[in-house]
């Protein structure tokens, strides 16, 4: 991916710094992550969406999902197997340790997630709180 300058936003837009810096990290992010797991994000309705992740070889128990305030984070944590005394010819099968962080926009929360012939499946919904959605406002005659 190329290198965007985005200083020009920092100076002409008032109140969007905060999608500024989201562009600027997402930038970065994209060079320095690595593409192991491999995913998909699917877009299933307007308001859900799924994340699905390649994770063969992990077992439930051995990946954790997190969600903190607008970050969601899943890792895996193969455990070391002492009694595994294997000798690999060739190892195509990656076993190593992995943290995925998916920026999440807001009033996004995590459903559910799931385990399925080696893909874990992770729900997703946008609820936009009743306050934030439009509403019509009657207008009133005078007569």
């Amino acid at each position: 991916m190329r290198d965007f300058d985005l200083s020009p936003l920092y100076r002409s837009a008032i109140g969007f710094d905060r999608l500024a810096s989201l562009l600027d990290n997402a930038s970065r992010n994209e060079q320095s992550q690595p593409a192991y797991p491999p995913y998909n994000i699917e877009l299933l309705d307007e308001n859900h969406y799924r994340i699905t992740m390649a994770v063969a070889g992990f077992d439930n128990a051995e990946l954790s999902i997190k969600s903190e305030q607008d970050i969601l984070i899943i890792l895996g944590q193969k455990q070391q197997d002492a009694t595994d005394t294997r000798k690999y010819l060739y190892q195509g099968i990656a076993a190593r340790n992995f943290e995925r962080r998916f920026q999440l926009a807001d009033h996004v929360r995590v459903v559910k997630a799931s385990m399925d012939k080696g893909l874990l499946h992770v729900d997703l919904v946008h609820e936009v709180p009743e306050a934030m959605k439009p509403r019509l406002i009657e207008i009133e005659s005078m007569a």
